[in-house]
């Protein structure tokens, strides 16, 4: 009894310490609420960006995906991973072996090894079967070579980033001087050296310069003008493909379950109809009122000679 009152006690006290913190916060919020942000002001919601990959029935479009491949692989690989990635994997874009041992073998960056004689760390050239080898050893060189930042890996960009694709597309298109406003509104919230100032990133300053800085900057082999808002958008196309691979398999499993769902739907409210609809309801009586059970329970009592 007396170690239920304590315990008791100890919970109406903590609940009392939350309550005052609460209304304390809350009272000091509405005296003196916070300053606002520059980045809540000028930060800007994504671009909208339509893709042939979009909606229940989105399909690849094989040609932009080897496009924004191209692109990842002349300009974003310099800094950026695609760590969950096989070069094999390639074969969805609608290239053929021949060419993914190629893409391998020239890759800029080789796979870590070890010497077979010595053991010592090596590198060699990459085969269908690896992933692409990261653009730096370590973390350590990746942050050396990118003023402290660390490039995140793009293999499932696409689903870490809130807007997908059209966030990628709008973060590569978004690089511009910061407006007047924002420096006479946050004369503190000037851009630091370093950083580039782009309203589709959360705190308005990104440690990564403008990728694509010009038109032509990559040469498309199937001729389409390599402007910067179309390489934009191919990359982030491909970095889509990157994120959900089986995305065409998965529709066509979901619409083909769909329609059996329909169609069985469709023959169960027909057999309803055929069998049951037109049915006698009889509620069965059970239990000890059931005739059966009273005419046993009576033997059973004239049995025993009990009365009723």
């Amino acid at each position: 009894m007396l170690l239920r009152w304590l315990l008791g006690f100890i919970g109406a006290v903590f609940a009392g310490v939350l309550l005052i913190s609460f209304f304390s916060n809350l009272a000091t919020n509405l005296s003196n609420p916070p300053a606002p942000l520059a980045s809540e002001e000028f930060h800007r919601a994504p671009k909208p960006l339509h893709l042939a990959s979009d909606g229940p029935f989105g399909k690849y479009d094989a040609r932009q995906l080897q496009r924004g491949f191209q692109v990842y692989s002349e300009v974003c690989s310099a800094c950026h991973s695609l760590n969950l990635v096989a070069f094999r994997d390639l074969k969805g874009l609608g290239y053929n072996e021949a060419e993914i041992k190629k893409i391998a073998s020239d890759w800029k960056t080789q796979v870590p090894s070890l010497n077979p004689d010595t053991g010592e760390p090596a590198t060699r050239k990459a085969v269908p079967s690896d992933h692409f080898p990261p653009p730096f050893a370590n973390e350590i060189a990746a942050r050396a070579a990118n003023n402290n930042a660390l490039p995140p890996d793009l293999s499932l960009m696409t689903k870490a980033r809130e807007g997908g694709a059209a966030y990628v597309y709008s973060i590569l298109t978004g690089f511009q001087n910061q407006p007047a406003e924002l420096l006479k509104k946050f004369p503190d919230a000037k851009t630091p050296p370093g950083l580039h100032y782009n309203p589709y990133f959360a705190n308005l300053n990104i440690a990564m310069p403008p990728p694509l800085v010009t038109n032509g900057q990559v040469t498309y082999a199937d001729g389409t003008p390599a402007t910067v808002d179309q390489m934009a958008k191919d990359v982030a196309a491909f970095l889509v493909w990157t994120a959900e691979p089986n995305l065409e398999s998965r529709h066509a499993a979901g619409l083909a379950v769909a329609i059996f769902l329909l169609v069985a739907s469709v023959l169960g409210y027909l057999a309803y109809q055929q069998i049951w609809y037109e049915a006698k309801r009889e509620v069965r009586v059970t239990g000890p009122l059931e005739p059966k059970n009273q005419a046993k329970s009576k033997r059973a009592k004239a049995k025993q000679g009990v009365a009723g």
